[in-house]
């Protein structure tokens, strides 16, 4: 038999993941990952901690199955995007990793767009300038620890320093390093104008691949520490957005990838490097070779739920608030609830935004207040796909959902109906990590491109379809686009109260 590994480093754990060449999951196992946030805003973790983990994880994985190393063809990599790892010329750490949640560079990003102009960093890289990527990062320690800085000679992401600890190779794949900041989305790689722009040395950032390609290969030390065979390939991989993309099969212009977990993701692929012209969604390169996506993402999706139920129903299930809810009629009869809970990212990035109920009277109860809850997810996420397709993507054709939310099927049939779109479930709950290990069975011959890989691996398990009440929906959603707009003064304002 031959099997194919996904390693995924999240931000609360390490992951090793065993396939075999048909999809089927074999071995999972997880190490916890614990994360540290030294002052207001900061959020780090120890790159080594991450190494433990994956070891213990990669020989957890193995003794579950009692498999031979050797018949694992090759193993991808996944994990959490724009985090900043420095290494010296030795490939010694210098200081904890930055990570993508870290908010301590807010000055560096208006910095990059003094230096670069918003309209022309957006053109480049798709992005504007936002405190999670990797670039404002890199500035901070080169105004704020100028010792370190001094000593950097190595930038990589942090599940390419698990590349790095497997292989002794400096490399990236293009999804991941399209989140940085510092890549041209066009041609795929770093570019020279923006690194020039942020005087951040362009030898200090590794080769690039696409996601299927074999960027090294396990070395005799990894292999005695982890149990894996010297001589394994190990492909480019992906971020973990663009990877649990390829886990759920959204490869092609017209599938769209959406996560209804804490936060909301919604990921869809194009066949050219389309840019959003004011920056509100994400523009990275696929994992897939010669793709792209935008992503918007919404920071309270489920967590809106999930604090709604603590705060005003503890201890009821989600199945008798989502009963509950469905006695209620389309719209909530004028309640709306705007779910910015947490600020927002798409299509507000403002850290002011603040969750509401507006419309609320005497007639409302529990029930009308739990569907709206639903409703106002449902139609945050329809932000970002009126983004997308005004952006250029076209007809949206399925839905592919996932995450907690994805299990209530009247939280589907309200988001197929504001979205007007098929929403279906699928076979794979193994989200990023199974991705990887599609995209390394790629890059080991099983399957001739990612398309392939996804199709052979990858079903449908249910499907919801639009139903009469998506009309009412599509007459609601912009009162809902009203709301934001007319409530922001009041935001910034309760902010400081």
């Amino acid at each position: 038999m031959t099997y194919l590994l996904g390693l995924d480093i999240s931000t609360t754990g390490a992951k090793a993941l065993l396939i075999d060449a048909t999809g089927n999951v074999i071995a999972s196992a997880t190490t916890p990952l614990s994360l540290s946030t030294p002052r207001p805003l900061w959020s780090e973790q120890n790159p080594e901690d991450w190494w433990e983990g994956m070891q213990a994880s990669i020989r957890q994985a193995l003794t579950q199955t009692g498999i031979a190393a050797g018949d694992i063809a090759a193993i991808g990599m996944t994990g959490q995007m724009h985090g900043l790892v420095m290494l010296d010329a030795g490939g010694k750490v210098l200081r904890p990793a930055i990570l993508w949640n870290d908010g301590r560079t807010s000055a560096q990003c208006d910095e990059i767009r003094a230096r670069l102009g918003k309209e022309r960093l957006i053109q480049i890289t798709g992005n504007d300038a936002l405190t999670g990527f990797t670039a404002p990062k890199i500035l901070w320690v080169a105004e704020n620890e100028p010792d370190v800085y001094a000593q950097a000679r190595h930038i990589l992401l942090p599940k390419d320093f698990i590349r790095f600890k497997l292989t002794g190779e400096y490399a990236c794949d293009r999804a991941g390093g399209a989140g940085t900041l510092l890549f041209d989305l066009k041609t795929r790689t770093w570019s020279p104008e923006v690194l020039a722009a942020l005087d951040i040395p362009a030898e200090w950032l590794p080769p690039t691949y696409e996601g299927p390609e074999i960027t090294g290969r396990v070395s005799a030390a990894a292999a005695g520490s982890t149990g894996l065979a010297e001589g394994t390939p190990v492909v480019g991989g992906g971020g973990d957005q663009a990877a649990q993309a390829v886990g759920v099969g959204a490869v092609r212009p017209g599938i769209v990838a959406l996560t209804l977990g804490t936060s909301g993701v919604v990921f869809a692929a194009t066949q050219a490097p389309l840019v959003e012209p004011e920056g509100r969604l994400h523009a990275f390169c696929h994992a897939v070779p010669g793709r792209w996506h935008f992503m918007g993402v919404m920071l309270s999706a489920a967590g809106s739920l999930q604090w709604y139920r603590d705060t005003i129903a503890p201890g009821e299930s989600f199945d008798t608030l989502t009963a509950d809810a469905a006695t209620a009629p389309p719209g909530s009869e004028g309640l709306l609830f705007l779910p910015y809970l947490s600020g927002e990212r798409t299509p507000h990035p403002d850290p002011l935004a603040r969750g509401a109920f507006v419309g609320l009277t005497l007639r409302h109860d529990r029930s009308h207040m739990t569907r709206s809850v639903l409703e106002g997810v449902a139609f945050g996420i329809k932000d970002s796909f009126t983004l997308i397709q005004n952006a250029g993507l076209g007809r949206i054709e399925q839905v592919r959902v996932s995450g907690g939310g994805a299990k209530s099927p009247l939280w589907r049939q309200i988001m197929a109906d504001v979205l007007a779109a098929e929403l279906v479930t699928i076979n794979t709950t193994e989200g990023a990590a199974y991705g990887a290990a599609l995209l390394a069975g790629v890059g080991a011959g099983l399957w001739p491109d990612v398309d392939a890989a996804c199709e052979s691996s990858i079903q449908i398990t249910g499907s919801t379809q639009p139903g009469p009440d998506s009309e009412a929906y599509q007459q609601i959603y912009p009162h809902y686009q009203a709301l934001y707009p007319a409530l922001k003064g009041e935001f910034r304002a309760m902010a400081g109260l």
